[in-house]
């Protein structure tokens, strides 16, 4: 006896299945359709980002190669290029490196191109610091503290990769426009933060030995 409710349970769940299937077949295998062009546009995506992601680094590769054979010129302008037409990866390291080499030949223009990189919202935190204190290294003798201190200060927070350097460029400011507080408060930072390199610490620690007394921590 329960060998004929199964297979009448077996005939009603086919009859219903077969309801379903008249009923919603065009969109199932509609939606099967999807699902599998969807999974290969993604594959296709994948390998074609893959593509570029190689081809751009073979490019960065051959413009770090002109770099170390000392042609500023055509490394710039091979960074540049690469700039414009490389995955976002390789897009923003090229553009830091187009602006180094433009800093052997017009420190200006260099420091023009950092300002736009550190202007970039779609640039990475870390880029956009990294560009600011390249920015001031190449202005430390010629800039006055207070306008360094408005390009480096977003770079000194403690969370901040690149604290350590925009504090000793600050230091180093501030002791040239003989304003020994700031001098100080950056000196602080500097052999305060845990984190500091040893070299920096040591630099730091020779520039407070210098400092006036009335001027020391």
């Amino acid at each position: 006896m329960s060998e004929l409710f199964s297979e009448i349970d077996e005939d009603l769940r086919r009859e219903q299945l077969k309801k379903i299937w008249d009923r919603y077949s065009a969109l199932i295998i509609a939606a099967a359709v999807l699902v599998i062009v969807a999974v290969g546009g993604w594959r296709g995506y994948q390998y074609l980002e893959a593509q570029k992601a190689a081809v751009a680094g073979s490019a960065f590769e051959a413009a770090a190669a002109l770099a170390d054979q000392n042609k500023p010129a055509e490394a710039e302008a091979a960074f540049t290029k690469l700039a414009a037409t490389a995955p976002s990866g390789y897009r923003s390291l090229s553009r830091l490196r187009a602006a180094a080499e433009a800093a052997k030949r017009d420190p200006k223009a260099a420091v023009k191109l950092y300002d736009d990189i550190a202007a970039d919202g779609t640039v990475s935190a870390e880029e956009r610091d990294l560009a600011r204190v390249r920015a001031a290294g190449l202005l430390l003798d010629t800039e006055t503290y207070n306008n360094l201190l408005q390009r480096l200060e977003p770079a000194t927070t403690p969370e901040a990769t690149f604290r350590h350097t925009a504090r000793e460029l600050l230091a180093l400011s501030a002791w040239r426009a003989n304003d020994m507080t700031a001098a100080r408060k950056w000196l602080d930072m500097i052999s305060e933060d845990g984190q500091t390199p040893a070299s920096l610490r040591s630099r730091a620690e020779a520039l407070q030995a210098l400092l006036p007394p009335a001027a020391k921590s």
